[in-house]
């Protein structure tokens, strides 16, 4: 029995060979950049166009497509919906005029290249990597043509082909975006520091007053006037030590523990008066600082302001770390399972901190499948639903569009009552990659076949001369015009124009920092939706004008 023949047999052996193959030579990197998890795609391209019998069954590509987008929604929902309150028509209008732009040019080809209706159609759908936009076609095609299988095989080829090319085209363009551009990631993620959770370089510093300004009003009168984004800690006056809080009036000559980026607690400083010469933060005779896990479902999704630590317990949150995201607490932080806080507390109440957040770390590798279950089931329930649209068109949420919104909704509410429907940052970001790795090396597969074939063919490469030519055109111009002319933010931009999960990676991996999932978030449903009644529309008016 020949290796080609032990794959065929054992689809589970095919899936993680690719995967496994993948994954090295994403890590690769050549002159500072690598393809990452989206050479899982290119390999399984590569195995499926070994034999036209290789497959992995749907099951696989559906199920990493379902884990995928309700993961990074639940991640990415409270962003989503703060984001639209703020800049909502701009992102909207945006995203649809980068949307129909493919799609006026893949019309123009047509007629130039003489193409089929269904064959542009599977173009639109391949450039924009929105596999339920073929799904709608496809289903369209079988309602309503006299020979569906050989009009869909059409549309299917026009997909296979040029899917990758919406990968790799955009990761190229990206690339060589960023090199003539070069942005500065880390200032862009400085400025948006207080509207996302990006990471920040939190340091502490004692300060004394000794300026006669800082004495006139409230900490909180001063924070609301100056907009300071430093967390006080301990203030010790003479020989007494107590929490800052936001009814404190400082006097001459009290020394203040800070926390903050170096830039702010300058701010800080300018105005309190100077830098102490004895630096304050490891004194802990009756305060202790302590790193506790959030892994208490009961805390999970509440604003630090519910818990009132401050009188309950004599005690304040500094800092929380989410992931590899350091942040300043506030009032208004909203604690995550999973979530690494640092709490400064009087001894004696450090086991009562620890029994309420749960300071357990195996807890957190557990998911709540029940809830989990019941989002996705909800999610695939909502794809299901025929929305109607004018001329008797119906189009579906479908896998992706249905779980993706509800998770959006359900991350931005974080729970309903008992019921949290958030989970641990690392157990997201674990099936998150789990989805992803699926969905890739199932869609390589499939299509590795078709797309050597139509290599084969001067059609073939017809059709990837158009879908290379859109997606650099599309992007060139949406760059331009998001970043230049409107001055959307690059790290959200490059997450707007990332339809596909591993250009999204991508993205991710040159940004370091979370903003290009917010900019997908804010994209994918609307994308889905404008693309899903976009590829039905462009295959019912071609093939009215041809016949």
């Amino acid at each position: 029995m020949t290796m080609i023949q032990i794959l065929e047999a054992n689809p589970l052996l095919l899936l993680f060979l690719v995967v496994a193959i993948g994954y090295w030579i994403g890590k690769i990197r050549i002159r500072g950049n690598s393809v990452g998890v989206a050479a899982v795609l290119f390999v399984g391209l590569a195995f499926g166009a070994l034999d036209a019998d290789l497959t992995i069954p749907p099951i696989v590509l559906e199920l990493g497509l379902v884990l995928f987008v309700y993961t990074i929604g639940l991640a990415n929902g409270p962003g989503f919906f703060s984001k639209f309150r703020r800049e909502g028509l701009r992102e909207v209008l945006f995203i649809a005029g980068i949307t129909i732009i493919p799609a006026l040019l893949v019309v123009v080809f047509h007629f130039t290249f003489d193409l089929s209706p269904a064959t542009t159609t599977g173009i639109f759908a391949g450039i924009s990597n929105n596999t339920p936009a073929l799904a709608s076609v496809l289903d369209l095609i079988n309602s309503n043509s006299a020979d569906p299988e050989a009009v869909a095989s059409e549309a299917v080829v026009g997909f296979s082909l040029t899917y990758p090319l919406g990968v790799l085209a955009r990761i190229m363009v990206l690339a060589a975006v960023l090199r003539l551009w070069r942005i500065d990631f880390g200032a862009e993620a400085h400025r948006l520091r207080k509207q996302y959770p990006v990471a920040q370089d939190l340091r502490y510093r004692t300060i004394v007053v000794s300026r006669a300004e800082a004495l006139q009003q409230s900490l909180q009168e001063m924070q609301s006037d100056h907009d300071w984004d430093v967390l006080f800690g301990r203030l010790y006056r003479k020989d007494s030590i107590s929490l800052i809080g936001g009814e404190t009036r400082f006097r001459l000559g009290d020394r203040v523990v800070i926390a903050g980026t170096e830039e702010e607690m300058n701010d800080v400083e300018a105005f309190f008066g100077r830098r102490a010469t004895q630096d304050l933060l490891h004194e802990h005779t009756i305060y202790l600082s302590r790193r506790v896990f959030v892994s208490n479902e009961d805390i999970a999704g509440r604003p630090l302001a519910s818990l009132n630590l401050k009188v309950d317990y004599g005690a304040i949150v500094s800092h929380v770390r989410r992931g590899d995201v350091e942040l300043l607490a506030g009032k208004d932080t909203v604690l995550e399972w999973g979530d690494r806080i640092r709490v400064l507390a009087p001894r004696s109440e450090i086991p009562r901190l620890v029994a309420l957040f749960g300071d357990s770390y195996a807890r957190l590798s557990h998911v709540n499948l029940m809830t989990v279950g019941l989002g996705i089931a909800i999610g695939l329930l909502i794809g299901l639903i025929p929305i109607p649209l004018p001329g008797g068109i119906t189009f579906h949420l479908g896998l992706a569009g249905g779980p993706l919104l509800v998770a959006l909704i359900l991350g931005a509410l974080r729970r309903t009552g008992p019921i949290l429907w958030t989970m641990p940052y690392s157990a997201n970001l674990t099936l998150r990659q789990f989805g992803l790795i699926l969905l890739l090396a199932a869609i390589g597969v499939r299509s590795g076949s078709a797309f050597l074939e139509a290599l084969s063919t001067g059609s073939g490469w017809a059709i990837l001369s158009i879908g290379f030519t859109v997606i650099v055109v599309t992007v060139v111009v949406s760059l331009i015009l998001g970043y230049r002319l409107l001055r959307i933010p690059f790290s959200l931009l490059i997450g707007m124009i990332s339809p596909q999960p591993a250009v999204l990676d991508y993205a991710q991996e040159q940004a370091k920092n979370p903003l290009p999932g917010v900019g997908f978030t804010l994209m994918f449903p609307l994308a889905i939706i404008i693309n899903v009644v976009l590829a039905q529309v462009l295959l019912i008016i071609l093939q009215n004008m041809e016949g």
